[in-house]
């Protein structure tokens, strides 16, 4: 090892921190959450299935780490303020968020329910927008400097058949990311994004591991869909003073998805 330079453990180190995720009840989410434990943080899970968050928190304090739950709506915002209530009373200020929570919706422009396309966003894009921000004026209120981490999609920068409104909602996330980075960045508070593509969850399993959802892996240049551990590296990236230098940055992890784009 050279003369100075710091071991990866110390470098992605979250000691100390107190990480508040939402959507935390599966999925990336729940990922996020096991890998932020792992590596030292207190962590929040956010979600409206309590049992299931349970058993992480269960899972996370078997391991040796520091977990609760707060069963609530992402889209509610009395009800998320009541999450942040929770989390600086169990453990202090949030300085780790996690606007994780998140849902998609196939549907054509002209045939899209009204009220299915205002229920995806006011989960993919006004959440984020509203529970960031509460995040943020909590950090701001403590005098403590914070990280924020949003969760995109390739979706944001691809255009695929019947998902116009997911398109619409990611891409505004991406582009929310950076101008909340801006106009938070001289109180110490980072805000980057997470854009995943294809993702092996409960959610999509089923769908991507049957034959065809198997042909559109083989489209792929590293030739298979991603696994929640595959995010590891990139959110603790993001989440740690590894990343101290970067705000308003989207990170594109999709096994070379949108490099093959029209190929």
């Amino acid at each position: 090892m050279a003369l100075g330079s710091p071991l990866a453990a110390d470098v992605f180190n979250l000691k100390g921190r107190v990480a508040l995720i939402t959507g935390a009840s599966s999925g990336l989410g729940e990922r996020f959450a096991e890998v932020a434990s792992a590596n030292g943080a207190s962590v929040v899970l956010t979600a409206r299935r309590e049992d299931r968050m349970q058993e992480i928190v269960a899972r996370i304090e078997k391991a040796g780490g520091k977990a609760a739950c707060f069963a609530c709506d992402a889209t509610d915002n009395a009800s998320m303020a009541k999450a942040f209530d929770f989390a600086e009373k169990t453990f202090g200020t949030v300085d780790l968020f996690v606007a994780n929570a998140g849902m998609a919706r196939l549907g054509k422009v002209i045939e899209m329910p009204e009220d299915e396309y205002r229920k995806l966003m006011a989960l993919d894009m006004d959440a984020v927008f509203f529970n960031s921000r509460e995040a943020a004026k909590r950090m701001i209120a403590a005098n403590k400097p914070g990280t924020i981490i949003t969760t995109a999609s390739i979706a944001a920068f691809i255009v695929e058949r019947n998902i116009v409104a997911y398109n619409m909602a990611k891409a505004a996330v991406v582009q929310f990311t950076k101008g909340f980075a801006l106009e938070v960045a001289r109180k110490n508070i980072r805000v980057n994004a997470i854009a995943p593509g294809y993702v092996v969850t409960d959610i999509n399993r089923d769908f991507l591991l049957s034959p065809k959802g198997q042909e559109g892996k083989e489209k792929l240049p590293l030739a298979r869909y991603g696994e929640v551990d595959d995010l590891d590296g990139v959110f603790l990236l993001l989440a740690s003073h590894a990343s101290r230098w970067m705000t308003g940055s989207t990170i594109v992890i999709d096994g070379g998805h949108i490099l093959n784009v029209g190929n």
